[in-house]
């Protein structure tokens, strides 16, 4: 059989992919961004069953109160309530500007065992004029009424004792009620400015 290389020509003549060929591509359904704000929340206007994964990306979010969390829990009920049960675990890598440490830990203080609490996904966050959180959340086929709802989450924070903190978080919501909303807030005091974007995969 002979051997077929394409060149760049060729390959910029193609209009339409095959339909069994998988494009990956994610659709952006909305953005929020932080002013002082006491949460950003997204509900069934952009989480619903037009898409099987929702993922949220964290640009900078930067806090108003220092060693406060960062935090998220779902709603059943277009956020009149965020309160559905999950069950969660959490890890974190961390290293000091300073080079004394460096540290791999399991957090279970910030597990949940089947609780309604916010979820906790970046713990004691700085709140210097440089310091801030970035990351991602990925929520599996929320709209489901078969299935829990997956999350993973990973995030880098600027520590307030200024480390680096990789920051992973996994679990479920334990409802086979379809979530349809989202909130994203701190354990004290605001969001002081930051965008959390929200984007559409696999329709």
């Amino acid at each position: 059989m002979a051997l077929v290389k394409h060149t760049n020509n060729s390959l910029s003549n193609i209009t339409a992919l095959p339909s069994a060929v998988p494009t990956g591509n994610m659709t952006l359904l909305s953005t929020a961004t932080a002013s002082s704000s006491a949460s950003l929340s997204f509900n069934s206007t952009y989480i619903n069953s037009d898409y099987l994964v929702y993922k949220f990306e964290f640009i900078n979010i930067h806090i108003a109160t220092d060693t406060a969390n960062f935090t998220f829990n779902l709603s059943t009920n277009n956020g009149s309530n965020y309160n559905v049960t999950k069950t969660t675990t959490h890890f974190v890598v961390a290293h000091y500007e300073s080079d004394a440490a460096t540290t791999l830990e399991y957090k279970t203080d910030y597990d949940l065992a089947h609780s309604t609490a916010f979820k906790i996904i970046a713990d004691n966050v700085g709140n210097g004029a440089d310091e801030s959180v970035s990351g991602f959340l990925d929520l599996y086929n929320p709209s489901s009424t078969t299935y829990v709802k997956h999350f993973i989450s990973r995030v880098d924070k600027y520590q307030s004792d200024n480390a680096s903190y990789d920051t992973h978080s996994a679990g479920y919501g334990n409802t086979t009620s379809a979530v349809n909303a989202i909130q994203f807030k701190m354990s004290s005091g605001n969001i002081d400015s930051g965008q959390i974007k929200l984007y559409g995969l696999g329709s």
